[in-house]
């Protein structure tokens, strides 16, 4: 299974503003840390404020942070929230035209295999992510 880079980007946008704490942060510091596109993160910004895991403040004295603690925050729920499907085979989606789905065990087997894989990640939290901030600080140049 592979996630979209929204997924990973949206989770390390979680991470750093966990190991912020109370601090609001820029789109700017987070692309810069990551070394990825401000235009993405937007995106993804809009998203995660949605469904609230994050607070995003406009203006002078604006910013992001956690819209809830880290510690509530589980990566399988953040998974759900900005995959945008898991129809990892064609007989998982609507117009599925596979002739042998009557007769195919394939199916189940994947489906259990994607409900263990997001059971794994419900497992973890964001608090958990970064529970090595020193190190995350130092790999991102953050300054404390």
């Amino acid at each position: 299974m592979r996630l979209t880079i929204q997924t990973d980007y949206a989770l390390r946008m979680l991470m750093f503003l966990a190991i912020q704490g109370e601090g609001r942060s820029s789109i700017r510091e987070i692309s810069t840390a990551y070394g990825i596109s401000e235009n993405h993160l937007m995106k993804i910004t809009q998203r995660l404020a949605a469904a609230g895991y994050i607070d995003a403040l406009r203006g002078r004295n604006g910013g992001l942070r956690l819209g809830r603690e880290a510690a509530s925050i589980r990566v399988g729920e953040v998974v759900r929230e900005v995959e945008p499907d898991f129809a990892l085979v064609e007989c998982f989606g609507a117009s599925n035209q596979c002739p042998i789905t009557p007769a195919c065990v394939l199916k189940r087997a994947l489906d259990e295999a994607r409900k263990a894989f997001l059971a794994v990640l419900d497992q973890y939290t964001v608090a958990s992510l970064v529970a090595q901030p020193r190190r995350l600080r130092t790999a991102l140049a953050i300054s404390t």
